[in-house]
């Protein structure tokens, strides 16, 4: 893991400057996943034209885990072009990949998927995938702007609705920072995220099953 930065620069590293401008930034987090512990990256990068690299790395002693997106940024409108999702616990593998095709507006899913979640999926202005959500908030929260997304993800469209729980005192690289915490409740499971204003990414992502925490993120670095 790299060392973490000290805060001064975590603070200066804002790399996102203006509401909807994308810069490219590394995050390096403390990951706990199904109760194992590992390190977490999360990478922002330029991928040619106005097109955008976004990925999620996690590993750990038993479970790796990678989440990797291409969007497009038009004038600060995102949409996402593919997306990979490979997971690794224990023996067990699974891999699938996922085709934004917005010429014929539709979403198809390849790789170890049910052939009920293949698609396609009819794509609509404004549609993210679950990974562009974590940018989308970061963004939204400081602005003020209503979190609703839909989200086509997975060979299926679900309408993502997040409440905002006021705000809270974390710590990141040592200092204390004030983040504006929000939720999502579906049935049984239960994600909270924390924003910090400032940071491209939020600084803590914590998703819970049946009142259990599946994964837990927390942000040690920004750079």
């Amino acid at each position: 893991m790299k060392p973490l930065l000290v805060a001064a620069t975590l603070y200066a590293s804002s790399a996102m400057a203006t509401a909807g401008e994308v810069k490219p930034f590394t995050a390096d987090y403390a990951a706990n996943y199904m109760g194992i512990q590992g390190i977490g990256h999360m990478v922002l990068a330029q991928a040619g034209g106005n097109r955008w690299r976004y990925s999620l790395d996690i590993g750990g002693s038993m479970a790796n885990l990678n989440q990797t997106t291409v969007f497009e940024d038009s004038n600060g409108k995102w949409r996402p072009v593919s997306n990979t999702d490979t997971s690794a616990l224990l023996v067990k593998r699974k891999q699938t990949n996922a085709i934004y095709d917005w010429t014929r507006g539709e979403a198809r899913w390849t790789g170890d998927v049910k052939a009920d979640r293949a698609g396609p999926v009819k794509l609509q202005s404004g549609d993210l995938d679950a990974m562009l959500i974590n940018l989308a908030i970061a963004r939204d929260v400081p602005a003020g702007k209503p979190l609703q997304y839909r989200m086509v993800d997975d060979g299926r469209v679900k309408q993502l609705n997040y409440q905002v729980l006021g705000k809270e005192t974390i710590t990141i690289a040592g200092k204390a920072r004030t983040a504006t915490k929000v939720t999502r409740i579906d049935g049984d499971k239960q994600e909270v995220l924390w924003v910090v204003d400032g940071m491209p990414v939020p600084a803590r992502i914590l998703r819970r099953r049946d009142g259990q925490d599946e994964m837990d993120l927390r942000l040690q670095a920004l750079h």
